[in-house]
């Protein structure tokens, strides 16, 4: 395992395990989370797979986001892109670097990872080839549908989430469904906390 702050992103890399899977997972954590928070989970989902997990870049009152919002549920649109942007292009350095190319990269991010990793399939849809948003939200309205041509998407929403409404969830499918993803829905019966049912969804959603 590795930890440093090359390409920009502080980050951890774990190299996969020989014989492990094809697939990579970006590891994308939640606000005031880290680069360490979802190694654990990633060990359950996808055992043996290459980790790329980096640290929000965005603060606030000190704690790491991936992207700067004004107010709660409302997004920096400009911060948002910028930093999109670079996300996509330190995932493909971080991929180049250590031979990962041809694997295939599947998103996992939670609450404010999850919305960027919502915006990475809306922005660079050739980046990844699956995504599990745990309790994501919309994070923008894109003008043009991009071409996600069949991806599998797992959204992990809450039925009494107190910070994402269920027509969130719904709004966001709509918006991967129109751009041709393959979306699931998995609703947990408690809030913006994860559950053991959200993980047992996700690992029998990495298994078809």
């Amino acid at each position: 395992m590795t930890a440093g702050t090359q390409f920009d992103f502080i980050h951890r890399f774990v190299p996969p395990l020989p014989g492990g899977p094809k697939e990579t997972l970006l590891l994308l954590h939640g606000t005031g989370g880290d680069e360490d928070d979802l190694i654990p989970l990633a060990g359950e989902l996808l055992p043996g797979a290459a980790l790329i997990s980096p640290r929000g870049r965005a603060l606030e009152n000190g704690m790491p986001r991936f992207f700067r919002r004004l107010a709660e549920g409302v997004f920096d649109l400009d911060d948002l892109k910028v930093q999109t942007d670079a996300l996509a292009q330190f995932v493909s350095t971080v991929s180049r670097k250590h031979g990962l190319e041809d694997n295939k990269i599947i998103a996992l991010g939670y609450s404010n990872g999850a919305n960027i990793a919502a915006s990475l399939l809306l922005m660079h849809p050739a980046l990844l080839s699956r995504a599990i948003l745990f309790r994501p939200m919309v994070p923008f309205r894109p003008e043009r549908s991009p071409n996600l041509n069949d991806m599998p998407v797992l959204l992990a929403a809450a039925r009494h989430d107190q910070i994402v409404r269920p027509e969130q969830t719904a709004e966001l499918s709509k918006i991967l469904t129109t751009a041709g993803a393959c979306v699931s829905i998995h609703w947990h019966p408690g809030g913006h906390e994860l559950g053991a049912d959200d993980v047992a969804a996700a690992q029998e959603w990495l298994s078809r």
